[in-house]
């Protein structure tokens, strides 16, 4: 099964789809979507097969396990027809991905299965950090994921190393660091771990392939890019990369005062991506 969550506008300007990133649940961004929801969109989040709400793929539910991304790729094709179909397809629609939801925005874009007015990726997973760098981290993770799909890749955290260095990958802002741990102390559920070794296999291919692919600079979408510079998760200058490929890209760079959740950032970076977000979907999808 897979959970939806629907926070409809009075009178909305349009339809928002608010997609979340590697073991999130739309608990997470619930500032964010409230913030939208004030801007008059009716917005909708999905969280993705295999965590959050939704169900497992694995025997163990706190390890984040896919065996393809086209799993993930399936589910955001055939939810946006549903989705689209709820209104005829009348109202405007917009959507946004965080991180893995990115890539697999990107991915759905390339190959057609969605036509929003406007796209906005957030830190998108279109490279993934390592020290070993890509080709050989992948190679590693497909050796493993033929012996040991479902095994975790690493004990905690969203990449080895100890759990206090977690809250520096992701955010400076204490507070809502601290709001991600009461969601999962009162609905434990929705906690994942770490990925598994098939995961991040199909994570380093599936940014590979983006990188080849054609379709890219064919994509009539406008797409806003929010990119962290210092963003130790995934790789901003393969993002970078992407962008200017996009024939109608706006990307917007973020320093050192940004780790990889920009929107659950301190406010002085969080408001000036909320801004860049306002500005760009005014002019792509006016009021």
């Amino acid at each position: 099964m897979l959970r939806r969550f629907d926070w409809p506008a009075e009178r909305p300007r349009g339809r928002f789809l608010f997609q979340a990133g590697r073991g999130d649940s739309f608990e997470k961004y619930l500032e964010t979507i409230a913030h939208l929801h004030l801007a008059g969109w009716s917005v909708t989040s999905l969280d993705w097969r295999g965590q959050g709400g939704s169900g497992r793929l694995s025997p163990d539910p706190y390890v984040g396990h896919v065996t393809d991304f086209g799993v993930y790729d399936a589910d955001l094709a055939a939810f946006w027809q549903q989705w689209r179909s709820e209104d005829g397809g009348k109202s405007p629609a917009a959507i946004l991905g965080h991180s893995m939801g990115g890539l697999l925005v990107m991915r759905a874009l390339a190959a057609g299965t969605i036509d929003p007015a406007a796209a906005i990726l957030v830190a998108p997973m279109l490279g993934l950090r390592s020290p070993l760098g890509a080709e050989m981290s992948g190679r590693i993770a497909r050796y493993m994921a033929r012996r040991l799909p479902m095994r975790a890749a690493w004990r905690q955290n969203e990449r080895p190393g100890p759990v206090a260095s977690r809250q520096r990958l992701l955010t400076h802002d204490i507070e809502r660091y601290r709001d991600e741990r009461w969601w999962h102390d009162a609905s434990p559920g929705l906690q994942l771990g770490p990925p598994s070794w098939s995961w991040l296999s199909q994570a380093f291919d599936g940014c590979a392939a983006l990188a080849r692919d054609r379709r890219v600079e064919a994509i009539a979408v406008p797409v806003l890019m929010l990119v962290a510079d210092a963003d130790r998760l995934v790789d901003p200058r393969a993002a970078a990369r992407v962008a200017a490929r996009l024939p109608h890209a706006d990307l917007v760079r973020f320093g050192p005062e940004s780790a990889h959740e920009i929107l659950r950032e301190s406010d002085a970076v969080r408001d000036r991506a909320l801004s860049a977000m306002d500005g760009f979907l005014d002019d792509a999808v006016p009021a």
